[in-house]
């Protein structure tokens, strides 16, 4: 497995081996044991997987306190643009955020560590979404940001005009308005 920083620290970008013949392809998405020789060490409790159709924009989720989620995403099928923002109070990238293409042809995953916001957008007619957690979900511990917060400033390649959000996600506050995370 390859491991990449990106320019926010804690978020990697996880690109496996992918062995590829006249039948196929193969590859570990995950391996606890050979990630923890590269410095990552997450016990991940839980898997989710959702279905999103073309314009699609998930989020901005996070999870707050003791119940707060680090995650590792990956695309199934289709492509999707995946959007990590960086919410630790002491940090010196809070508030900003790393876009990364996801698609199931270049099997590209995303760990994203606790104390992030996240969200994708759907590029693709759709797309299937896979994640790890590492925490269970509360909705009491649950918030959101609103995805197109002028501060946060992230490009979600979707037309606004061709936007599918929640109701729940058009009404998210902005960075500003978030004070406890």
């Amino acid at each position: 497995m390859k491991v990449s920083k990106t320019a926010i620290e804690g978020v990697l970008i996880i690109e496996p081996q992918v062995f590829e013949d006249a039948r196929g392809y193969f590859f570990e998405s995950w391996n606890k044991a050979k990630l923890k020789e590269l410095g990552i060490d997450y016990d991940f409790i839980q898997d989710n997987q959702s279905k999103s159709c073309y314009g699609t924009i998930r989020g901005i989720h996070f999870q707050k306190g003791e119940f707060a989620q680090a995650k590792l995403v990956r695309v199934l099928e289709g492509t999707v643009l995946d959007v990590a923002v960086d919410l630790r109070p002491d940090s010196p990238t809070f508030g900003q955020h790393i876009a990364v293409e996801l698609s199931a042809q270049n099997n590209k995953q995303l760990l994203i560590p606790r104390g992030f916001g996240h969200g994708f957008s759907v590029l693709t007619a759709s797309a299937v979404f896979a994640y790890k957690c590492d925490n269970v979900y509360r909705k009491e511990a649950e918030g959101g940001l609103l995805y197109n917060d002028p501060v946060l400033g992230i490009d979600w390649k979707i037309d606004p005009d061709k936007a599918i959000l929640s109701e729940k996600d058009k009404n998210n506050p902005t960075l500003k308005e978030v004070v406890c995370i």
